[in-house]
């Protein structure tokens, strides 16, 4: 009898090791890849255009679908490489997306600043997050003719503004991290015709 139940118990080990292994592949964690970004010049100055690729990962996409509001930062940061002193520090400019979502109206809200957008899938939500086009950075005379800048933008979700059991969870559970890199590129200022 007492064979019978120790096989048993070590059976329902093994199945119950294979069930956590498993959710812990189904389970994914979020990223958050640049795929392009360029500054365009126009009438009153410079603007930014970029592309990411955004995946929160199941747990945040459950959560945000259950009503917890997720904060999104962009930051551009565009400074003046120098020969033998540090970086000159041109400009900064970020931007702060909330992404919501209403069970009433089942719909995701996208806010930024005043402006709010209302989408049908969270998908939709989140190509627009990641899209960012013709975004004011820079006045038009800000730039040196011929002297190289370096350029970086980054897209992250903003853990300080989860709720405070989330920012908890989120500095050990690595499903509720979302990866972001940095896309830096360099390029020279205008070349101006005389």
């Amino acid at each position: 009898m007492t064979a019978f139940i120790t096989r048993c118990c070590k059976r329902l080990e093994a199945g119950l090791l294979l069930l956590l292994l498993l959710a812990a592949v189904c389970a994914r964690a979020g990223s958050i890849e640049p795929q392009r970004a360029a500054l365009t010049p126009g009438e009153d100055g410079y603007t930014l255009s970029a592309e990411f690729t955004v995946d929160l990962g199941n747990r945040l996409e459950d959560a945000v679908g259950r009503g917890v509001p997720l904060y999104f930062n962009l930051e551009f940061v565009l400074s003046r490489s120098r020969k033998y002193w540090v970086n000159e520090h041109v400009t900064t400019r970020s931007l702060s997306y909330r992404l919501s979502y209403s069970s009433l109206t089942q719909q995701y809200r996208l806010s930024t600043g005043q402006l709010h957008q209302n989408f049908g899938s969270l998908a939709e939500a989140m190509r627009v997050v990641g899209r960012i086009s013709a975004l004011p950075v820079l006045d038009k005379d800000a730039l040196k003719a011929g002297e190289t800048y370096e350029a970086a933008v980054r897209l992250a979700l903003d853990r300080s503004q989860l709720p405070k059991p989330f920012q908890v969870d989120a500095i050990m559970d690595r499903d509720l991290q979302v990866e972001t890199k940095v896309l830096r590129w360099q390029f020279v200022g205008p070349v101006v015709a005389q």
